[in-house]
């Protein structure tokens, strides 16, 4: 190309490398200063605690519930009453009678008639020897010389309900005759028993109840 002046065109010297060179310098500046910013950015918008920066401090309330047991206030659990066999009655072996020793007319008489419902093999009713006089409590006399008449005395007692004396019977017998006529077993019948069935007479008992319910006493 000519120059409207007429003369030579003037060649500008290139420099290509120096000016690559030059910018690639600059977008680099402007790059870590870019980074630098998102990095700060970054970090101020994060959760984190920065070391030296004041933190916040939440106060927790805790509440605690207090239960208070009644006083006084007792919890009763009623076990389960247990079942007991009784021991069978011994009836067969020895024959009884039974000597009044208690100045109840026809107390004897009548507690033969119940011992025999009850399966005792009984003789005839008598009196107590005058030396007895009168008993407060019953007593249960046996011959040793028969060998199930113990078992049977034993046997009466707990039918009477509970007889606390129980012993081999001594010569002469304690009855108004000195003999017991053949029997293993001799009833002297005093005041305790006089006049009162055996129903009357045994043991009250207490009926087998579940776990946690009341017992039941049962007059039996």
């Amino acid at each position: 190309m000519s120059d409207p002046s007429g003369g030579v065109p003037r060649r500008v010297p290139r420099n290509e490398p120096g000016q690559i060179a030059g910018g690639l310098a600059i977008v680099l500046s402007v790059a870590a200063v870019i980074i630098g910013f998102v990095v700060l950015r970054s970090i101020s918008g994060s959760g984190d605690d920065v070391v030296g920066s004041p933190t916040e401090s939440v106060d927790v309330a805790v509440t605690t519930t207090v239960v208070e047991e009644p006083v006084g206030e007792a919890t009763t659990t009623v076990a389960a009453a247990s079942t007991t066999t009784e021991p069978a009655l011994v009836t067969e072996g020895a024959s009884v009678i039974v000597a009044n020793a208690n100045s109840v007319n026809g107390s004897a008489g009548s507690m033969t008639d119940q011992l025999a419902s009850a399966g005792y093999n009984m003789g005839a009713a008598t009196n107590a020897s005058a030396s007895i006089g009168r008993l407060d409590e019953t007593v249960v006399y046996y011959d040793p010389g028969i060998p199930s008449a113990q078992a049977v005395a034993e046997s009466v007692a707990a039918s009477l309900g509970g007889v606390t004396s129980i012993a081999p019977v001594a010569t002469p017998a304690p009855t108004q005759t000195g003999s017991m006529d053949g029997a293993g077993v001799l009833v002297l019948l005093g005041l305790d028993k006089a006049g009162r069935s055996l129903a009357e007479l045994v043991p009250t008992t207490v009926a087998t109840v579940p776990a946690g319910a009341t017992a039941t006493t049962v007059a039996g």
